[in-house]
């Protein structure tokens, strides 16, 4: 502890071996005259090691200038080159000024990183999925290709585009004005018995041929109740006509 406190004094350590009591025997001072170079070689050794690091410190300071001039001194003309380059664009007062945003705003750049942060954290954790989505979807697409979809869907846009240059204006005026009445007669025609009936018709007339028109066969044909049911339904399809036509 003594040591210690003339380490931290070396003045009182030069003048401690003076310091010596002369009213003291022989041994004792001699004893203490020990002590106290002891002590003042503590001390010269404690300034000897903070020398030998502060000349250590002093020369690593001086290889890390040397290493760095050089770098400073590229970074310095690269930054004037780039500087004559961009000089009538940008003046420094303008760079002054940006710098000076971005400090005023340095809370809203961290709120937005914050949030691309969070857009990333999402997407890492959507990538499985969206994935397997886009080979579901790749798919789906595949299978409606084999089965002719986007081949129908270009006829389909084929025909809609020959209905569109093939009527004019006043057609699709008056095809609006009686829209309700052909959608009307289109729901009539599409019951179940009307498209039967029209299926059997379309079938006799391309399959059945007659092998007898004469006048007495035709009227033979009249005792078949089919037959007689068949004109009294056309008789009735003419009236409606004739009615209409008024």
């Amino acid at each position: 502890m003594e040591a210690r406190q003339m380490a931290q004094d070396p003045r009182q350590a030069q003048e401690a071996p003076l310091a010596v009591a002369t009213d003291l025997p022989p041994d004792q001072a001699l004893a203490e005259i020990h002590r106290k170079l002891d002590a003042l070689t503590t001390q010269v050794a404690f300034l000897t090691e903070e020398a030998r690091q502060q000349r250590r410190r002093r020369q690593e300071w001086d290889e890390l200038k040397d290493d760095l001039t050089p770098i400073i001194n590229d970074i310095f003309r690269l930054s004037v080159r780039q500087l004559e380059e961009i000089e009538s664009y940008v003046q420094i007062e303008d760079i002054f000024y940006l710098l000076k945003r971005l400090l005023r705003n340095t809370r809203n750049l961290e709120q937005m990183l914050d949030q691309l942060e969070s857009l990333m954290d999402l997407w890492q954790d959507l990538s499985p999925l969206t994935r397997e989505v886009f080979l579901t979807l790749m798919r789906r697409l595949e299978e409606m290709e084999q089965k002719g979809y986007f081949v129908f869907l270009q006829g389909g846009l084929e025909m809609v585009d020959r209905i569109v240059t093939s009527f004019t204006e006043e057609d699709v005026r008056q095809l609006a004005d009686n829209i309700v009445l052909i959608l009307r007669t289109i729901k009539e025609m599409t019951q179940p018995e009307i498209m039967q009936m029209m299926g059997q018709v379309a079938v006799t007339a391309r399959e059945e041929e007659p092998t007898d028109t004469s006048l007495l066969h035709i009227l033979r044909q009249l005792n078949d109740p089919a037959v007689r049911r068949g004109l009294s339904k056309t008789l009735l399809v003419l009236r409606s006509v004739g009615e209409n036509a008024k």
